[in-house]
């Protein structure tokens, strides 16, 4: 009687935990009041976070210190390209780039690069960090080898880079995408579908999208809806100077209708687009890591049709600001909930 009644408290706290899954849900535009920036940098090689009520002021959290550093969840003790997103369970899904491009010099590998250079690349990796938060404290983590979970197409990848997610209303699964190469070749760009717990791929990869010209780069995609109910792709074209492009598509994996023009207004290389939309308005800002000039900056324009964008400049000479911190690479912003920030901030303004 003891194991049945022990079987039946299991059986009941399961069902209550089903339900409680099931009720979750992303909260409306309506209850959204305050954004969340995610970034990496150079020295760190770990996850930071900044919150802003307005969209347009930045303040980094926990002293300026990493939210989670490299060395703790990534294979080669570093990560970069953070993308952070909200599916329709309401949970984050953050993916990053398993990637150290100064680990020789801090003493974490004996070489310049996990592999040789000369048959993979620059800044060759394996690997992508998969995590997923219902309350941007508690994590799950995956470090996913694309590599090893698909070797007849991947097992000579030559580099995994800035991953990012979306969810597709079609497959009913988030959809993550990113950047990759055969071993030494040109990048393209990729994507499959994810198990609901975000911790492995349930598709081969496939290609995003193919470039009018082959040989052309292009990297670092990020999909975003448009307010007709299609999508927009902006991504980066290695031209020259590379910079920032667009594409439309009816479907969220393409195909695409190629844009000629960059969208970017910067005179040298940019990349890392991220396209986010301000809480309550119909406006849609376009941010990018502008590489090109010292020190690093971020640059911003703003669309209302996806067709016109307008120029806001760089953090700290526009009207975009950051109070505390300097020299952010490759982020992502999305709206969050006045409790989510508050949570954020409790927690991580406590000694830790």
């Amino acid at each position: 009687m003891k194991s049945l009644h022990s079987l039946a408290l299991a059986l009941l706290c399961l069902l209550a935990f089903g339900a409680k899954a099931a009720d979750r849900h992303a909260p409306t535009e309506d209850e959204m009041s305050a954004y969340l920036f995610v970034f990496f940098s150079d020295p760190t090689h770990g996850l930071f976070m900044a919150t802003s009520d307005d969209g347009y002021t930045f303040t980094v959290l926990n002293n300026g210190k990493p939210i989670i550093a490299g060395d703790t969840i990534a294979e080669q003790k570093g990560v970069r390209d953070p993308h952070i997103s909200r599916g329709p369970d309401g949970a984050f899904y953050l993916a990053m780039t398993d990637l150290h491009i100064f680990a020789k010099q801090r003493g974490l590998r004996e070489t310049q690069w996990d592999r040789p250079a000369e048959d993979y690349g620059w800044g060759n990796n394996q690997a992508l960090v998969m995590m997923k938060s219902y309350d941007l404290i508690n994590w799950t983590r995956s470090n996913m080898r694309i590599d090893k979970t698909y070797p007849e197409k991947f097992g000579n990848a030559g580099c995994i880079w800035a991953p990012e997610t979306i969810y597709d209303p079609v497959e009913g699964k988030m959809m993550i995408y990113f950047t990759s190469r055969m071993g030494n070749g040109g990048s393209k760009l990729y994507y499959a579908y994810t198990d609901d717990d975000f911790t492995t791929l349930v598709t081969e990869p496939k290609l995003l999208m193919e470039y009018p010209d082959e040989n052309i780069e292009v990297l670092d995609a990020d999909i975003s809806r448009m307010p007709d109910g299609r999508w927009c792709m902006a991504y980066v074209a290695q031209e020259k100077p590379g910079g920032i492009k667009i594409a439309y598509s009816d479907n969220v994996n393409g195909p695409w209708e190629y844009l000629p023009d960059q969208v970017d207004f910067e005179d040298g290389a940019c990349e890392a687009p991220n396209v986010w939309k301000r809480i309550g308005e119909d406006k849609w800002v376009l941010m990018y890591d502008i590489f090109s000039i010292r020190p690093n900056n971020f640059g911003f324009a703003e669309t209302t049709d996806f067709k016109t964008f307008k120029n806001l400049g760089h953090f700290n000479e526009g009207v975009m600001k950051i109070t505390n911190f300097t020299s952010p690479k490759h982020g992502s912003i999305i709206p969050i909930t006045a409790e989510e920030k508050a949570r954020l901030e409790k927690h991580w303004s406590a000694p830790k």
